[in-house]
């Protein structure tokens, strides 16, 4: 059984999962603070969601294992293992801001062999297995492509916020940020998506949990990019994370970033 194989229960997760978030978009809904130092908000919204796409999950597949933000592991050790965000960037969520996704990846034997990004308000889908990457959405079907950036002056560079960053990861941040040819921030799990499509060329981030980046890991791939940590390491614990459209501008931000 391949990756490809578990595609249609992939849309089926994301299309439960919006079902039950959109009526929570752009309400007076109830926001709790999980108090982790920062404020890390979670609502209705998250917890309706993530039950909804686990009880899908074992009712279809039920020797599989389940990760999600809000509920934790189960049976982690499988050699399926199903990684949940539901609402990537809820702090946008709240605020009425578009710029969330549902995140849903697929493991084998712990490595990402599929992964979405749903956004189901605008009704966008990017997906990937790592060797190609898909759009769907009111703008039609088509491969995502990232595009070429030879250097750092060419690039277009996101961060959800240099503010979620300690003082040291700050600094190193601000010198890619001097060298680019502009910066913007916000997005999420959608600044990969647009590397992907084509539109971004580099993100970095710092804190992310497994769940933040796992799902991303084969669309951005998949598309032709490069993600890894800020030490050229494996993403999939998450931390802190470099993604770019060109191995080239990767290697420029890795030097800056571990200057």
């Amino acid at each position: 059984m391949t990756a490809i194989d578990f595609s249609a229960f992939v849309d089926e997760l994301a299309s439960v999962s919006g079902e039950t978030i959109l009526p929570f978009f752009r309400t007076a809904l109830s926001v709790t603070d999980k108090g982790n130092g920062q404020f890390d908000p979670v609502t209705a919204a998250d917890h309706a969601a993530e039950t909804a796409m686990r009880n899908l999950i074992r009712a279809t597949f039920p020797e599989h294992g389940v990760i999600g933000e809000e509920f934790g592991a189960e049976r982690a050790d499988a050699e399926y293992v199903w990684v949940l965000d539901p609402i990537d960037g809820t702090k946008s969520f709240m605020a009425g801001m578009p710029g969330w996704g549902t995140l849903i990846a697929l493991t084998r034997f712990g490595e990402p062999v599929f992964g979405m990004m749903s956004q189901p308000f605008i009704r966008e889908r990017f997906s990937g297995d790592g060797q190609a990457a898909q759009y769907r959405g009111p703008a039609g079907n088509r491969e995502l492509r990232v595009r070429t950036c030879a250097t750092l002056a060419d690039v277009v560079l996101y961060t959800t916020s240099p503010l979620l960053m300690n003082d040291a990861d700050r600094k190193a941040f601000g010198k890619v940020e001097a060298a680019v040819r502009l910066s913007r921030y916000g997005g999420d799990c959608y600044a990969y998506c647009m590397l992907a499509a084509g539109h971004v060329d580099l993100v970095i981030e710092t804190g992310l949990k497994p769940y933040d980046i796992i799902p991303l890991v084969p669309i951005v791939a998949g598309a032709g990019g490069i993600i890894t940590t800020w030490e050229n390491g494996p993403p999939v614990n998450g931390g802190r994370i470099v993604a770019a459209s060109d191995r080239r501008v990767h290697a420029a931000a890795l030097e800056l970033l571990r200057a």
